[in-house]
């Protein structure tokens, strides 16, 4: 058995999924916070944590595309 490229893979999985979750997680707080009134600019929390949503959507979407054979050939 290959053990380096194994220990690749599960890195890489660890790598992304950590990512994913952080991006998500960051997404929500900045949402929780751009609803709170007294904040000096909800717009620009608000803009962030879309942006954070998007690019958890982008990871998302790259591992299907790696995943799926059809769109790899």
């Amino acid at each position: 058995m290959k053990w380096l490229e194994l220990l690749t893979v599960a890195g890489a999985t660890l790598v992304a999924a950590v990512t994913v979750v952080v991006l998500y997680s960051l997404g929500v707080r900045l949402t929780a916070i751009a609803g709170d009134v007294r904040q000096a600019s909800p717009r620009s929390k608000r803009t962030f944590a879309n942006i954070c949503f998007g690019l958890c959507g982008v990871a998302v979407l790259f591992g299907l595309y790696l995943i799926i054979p059809y769109f790899s050939k």
